[in-house]
Order: structure tokens, then C-alpha cells, then sequence
């Protein structure tokens, strides 16, 4: 098996591990016997656990800026670049359920997981959606009053309680990508720009 492939096989076991167990009652040797390699092999790609579970996170975060990047690229409509984020983003975690225990789930354990998560590359995903509210604001759509960075932070923290509550009991992603969709179109918008469709 080539290297990068068994790379990308060690970070879908501990996805699936970490999901089921928990990032701190998860072993090295369970990720191991999950993806069918030796216990050794694990430290042949990475130093521990963390970097295990940050790297879980870093890679997974890279595909999805890759996935959403296309979509938005084959879209003008600003308002609907909108859409698109919101959707996707709800859309992804429920097709990837252990990829989601693990963002909000295992990420929130301790101050020192999330710090060191938001320092890494992470940011360039919710770096997307203040291009798409900056964007509407030079086109004259969103609100020029708004500030991009309070905005982006109300949005992403948006989706991330949503994902968080699917997840703790079961609430309909459907239903909140209708709602996030109009609620943030509307407060994004200028009242003659606002035509909000899913």
C-alpha cells in the first residue's frame, strides 16, 4: 500500500474511533485495529494521539473547502453563494456522521484542543463565508454597516450548534438549512436585495 494511502486509511479508522469512543478513551492500538495495520505503523505517520485527532480535523476541514469551493465557483449570485455554504456545510456533517462527532464533539473536550485547532488551517474554511459576505457588500447587496468578522463568527457558530443538536438528538438538518439560510439572508441583506431561495 503506498504511504499516502495508508495515511488516508489511519485518519478514516480514527474518525470512526474516536467517534465511537471518545478522543480520550480512544487507544492507539484500537486505531490500529481498525485500520488493519500494526500498532508501530501509527507512529510511522504521526508523534500521538492529538496529532492523530488534528490531523483528522485538518484534512477533513482541507476537503471540505475543496468541495464547497467548487460549488461556490459555479455560482455568481452572491445570495445564493450563501445558501450554497449553509447547506453544504449541514449537508457534509450528515453524510459524515463520526466526521462530525469529531468536529463538535471531541474538539470541545478541552481549551487546549481548541486552541490548538483554531490555529491551524481551520480558518480558511470560515474565511469562505467572509469573502461571500464581502463580496455582497461590494456588490451593493449585503449591508455595508455589517462587521464580516462578527458576522462570519454568528454564521459559523450557527451551523456548528445545529450540527452539535442534530447529533445530540436527532433535530432536522433539513429544517435548519431552510431556517439558517432565511434568517442570515435577511440580516445580511440590503430590504430591496432580500429574495431568498433554497
Amino acid at each position: 500500500m503506498k504511504s499516502a494511502d495508508k495515511h488516508r486509511k489511519i485518519i478514516l479508522a480514527a474518525t470512526k474511533v474516536f467517534a465511537k469512543k471518545g478522543f480520550f478513551n480512544a487507544r492507539i492500538s484500537d486505531i490500529a485495529k481498525e485500520a488493519k495495520v500494526a500498532d508501530g505503523t501509527i507512529y510511522l505517520y504521526f508523534t500521538n494521539k492529538l496529532d492523530i485527532l488534528l490531523s483528522v480535523f485538518a484534512q477533513e476541514t482541507e476537503k471540505l473547502i475543496d468541495e464547497v469551493s467548487t460549488l461556490l465557483n459555479a455560482e455568481e449570485d452572491v445570495q445564493k453563494k450563501l445558501v450554497i455554504f449553509i447547506s453544504h456545510h449541514l449537508q457534509a456533517m450528515r453524510k459524515n456522521r463520526p466526521l462530525a462527532e469529531v468536529i463538535h464533539i471531541e474538539l470541545r473536550q478541552t481549551s487546549k484542543l481548541i486552541r490548538e485547532y483554531r490555529s491551524s488551517s481551520f480558518s480558511a474554511y470560515p474565511d469562505i463565508i467572509a469573502a461571500i459576505i464581502a463580496e455582497g457588500q461590494e456588490q451593493g447587496i449585503f449591508r455595508p454597516e455589517i462587521d464580516v468578522e462578527l458576522a462570519t463568527l454568528a454564521l459559523f457558530g450557527a451551523l456548528d450548534e445545529s450540527s452539535r443538536l442534530w447529533l445530540v438528538n436527532g433535530a432536522d438538518l433539513n429544517h435548519a438549512t431552510n431556517q439558517l439560510a432565511l434568517l442570515f439572508q435577511h440580516a445580511f441583506s440590503l430590504p430591496a436585495a432580500s429574495a431568498y431561495s433554497a
